[in-house]
């Protein structure tokens, strides 16, 4: 069978997986020019839309940004930082500038310190081998802080292209159609000056007529948790409105799970606040730590859901990590799904999360 590019993109158009570059329904082959469903969606309704790749794909397609002379805008979720920071960033994009921008900052509780979060974040990438030139907090969805962020990446793409980069699941393609619309404008500005890109799976919005916003295809990691659980779980876990904290006074010897997915238990310590940051779907049980193994075994996919039944087959193991919290105020974070704040008085907890799913501490936010 002869293989068709698309018209837009150059990507060799498939017919079976719509979440992966070059799709196009069947019914679209009949057409002189076809083109995949991506670029279809932002040729005609100025949309841009998300397709998934995995790591070792994006490198070989990257030969373009390691070459080009652009800025990168690193694109991360602040729900899920470790899964969505790309730690091969540098040799993926060569020299390149890069700033970090992380998403979804709408739905942190208003006590939030922001500068502790933008500190937190500089060096998180510092500590994976990536240099920032800044960082930005934003949503894609409110459109909060976007002003300040189009106007520095202006500043410092000096008139040359803008590479967006993300994993999966971060709000990369909300953040572009939001991008798009403080850049040039909405008025079918893309309808009309749109031009096919020049690589594979990448798309090319014009910003002027030497330099352009380029969309890369979403990462696939496999350290994010939502390639773990379905799609109705994945609703459940991620927030969609400021998150409200959930206080469960402690004593030791006691457990709270969150939903089936993570769990942590107090080993030791003075009875204290564990304050729990989650989306206010997620549903969390306390119960005796005694009881805690029995509960999980006979209850997981169902009163501790999600995961759900079909869901649970493809959740990997709990895997435990202990910490000793002694002075600072802590969280204890669950990668994709929240964290649990410590007032910093002696304690030690064994936190579990999905394998390959790491929990992490850092000194607390708010």
């Amino acid at each position: 069978m002869e293989h068709i590019f698309c018209q837009g993109c150059g990507a060799k158009i498939q017919t079976e997986k719509p979440d992966k570059i070059g799709y196009t329904p069947k019914s679209s082959l009949e057409k002189e020019n076809v083109m995949c469903k991506r670029c279809f969606r932002l040729k005609h309704y100025n949309e841009i839309q998300d397709v998934s790749i995995s790591d070792d794909d994006f490198l070989k397609m990257v030969s373009s940004i390691r070459n080009a002379s652009g800025l990168v805008v690193h694109v991360i979720d602040i729900f899920d930082v470790n899964g969505t920071l790309i730690k091969s960033l540098p040799r993926i994009i060569g020299d390149n500038p890069i700033i970090l921008v992380g998403n979804k900052v709408d739905l942190l509780p208003k006590s939030t310190n922001k500068r502790k979060l933008v500190q937190w974040l500089q060096g998180e990438a510092k500590n994976a081998g990536i240099k920032v030139l800044d960082v930005f907090l934003i949503s894609s969805i409110k459109g909060h802080g976007m002003d300040d962020l189009t106007y520095q990446i202006e500043a410092y793409r000096k008139n040359r292209d803008v590479f967006i980069v993300g994993t999966t699941n971060v709000g990369k393609s909300t953040f572009i159609n939001r991008l798009i619309k403080q850049t040039t404008g909405y008025q079918d500005v893309i309808t009309t000056s749109y031009f096919p890109g020049t690589t594979l799976g990448f798309i090319e919005i014009p910003l002027d007529d030497h330099s352009s916003l380029i969309d890369t295809p979403g990462i696939v990691n496999r350290q994010q948790i939502a390639h773990y659980v379905d799609d109705e779980d994945l609703k459940l876990i991620t927030p969609k409105n400021e998150i409200k904290p959930r206080i469960y006074q402690l004593n030791s010897s006691q457990t709270l799970f969150f939903g089936g997915l993570a769990r942590l238990d107090f080993m030791k310590g003075g009875r204290q606040p564990f304050v729990c940051y989650f989306s206010n779907q997620l549903s969390i049980h306390r119960t005796k730590l005694e009881k805690a193994d029995h509960l999980y075994k006979n209850h997981v996919g169902e009163l501790l859901s999600p995961p759900n039944e079909k869901s649970l087959e493809k959740l990997p193991k709990l895997i435990e990590s202990t910490f000793k919290i002694s002075q600072d105020k802590t969280d204890i974070v669950f990668p994709g799904l929240g964290w649990v704040s410590l007032s910093g008085e002696p304690a030690t907890v064994v936190a579990y999360s999905p394998k390959g799913v790491a929990v992490t501490i850092r000194k607390s936010l708010i």
